[in-house]
């Protein structure tokens, strides 16, 4: 995938071991994520994500990504290309500044996101949100996101993993 297609408006780059702190700060701004998905975050535990991988993928699978407005980072992703099915890609994180929150920038994100997923054949994207956080739950439903079940994640946190389908996307 070539993730500079990822946006029209915003330049997207890989995030690394060099972007750590300024992670760390657009990150350690949202508090209320933190409340519902504890621990708070590290700089540790940012380097840690960036390697983490689901069962079956390896590290060319993974997209770590940030999206950058002006020089300034405005929101990052994790992405799995083929998880957990080929035509599928996962969105393991996804947070925006706190500067840009609630004036549309992280619906359009996902919205061209999705535009050129579909472009390229994928058929869907699924993620999941911790059950009872209002804020994630409000955004994924309110971006087209479908619950597909309630289960129990890796931290032992009951989630809702959800989708939404490509192929209703008007291009």
């Amino acid at each position: 995938m070539q993730i500079e297609l990822f946006s029209d408006k915003y330049k997207v780059r890989t995030l690394t071991g060099k972007n750590v702190d300024e992670i760390y700060d657009l990150l350690s701004q949202n508090i209320l994520y933190y409340e519902y998905c504890p621990p708070f975050v590290t700089r540790q535990a940012i380097k840690e994500d960036m390697r983490i991988l689901p069962s079956g993928k390896t590290i060319e699978d993974k997209y770590y990504i940030g999206f950058y407005q002006e020089g300034k980072l405005i929101a990052v992703m994790d992405l799995i290309d083929g998880y957990p099915e080929k035509r599928i890609v996962y969105i393991g994180f996804f947070m925006t500044d706190t500067s840009v929150q609630n004036q549309g920038t992280g619906t359009e994100i996902i919205d061209y996101l999705c535009r050129h997923l579909c472009t390229l054949r994928y058929e869907s994207v699924r993620l999941a949100w911790v059950k009872g956080n209002p804020q994630s739950e409000h955004f994924w439903l309110k971006n087209g996101f479908v619950p597909l079940k309630e289960t129990t994640s890796n931290a032992a946190d009951e989630v809702i993993l959800a989708e939404r389908k490509l192929s209703h996307i008007s291009l």
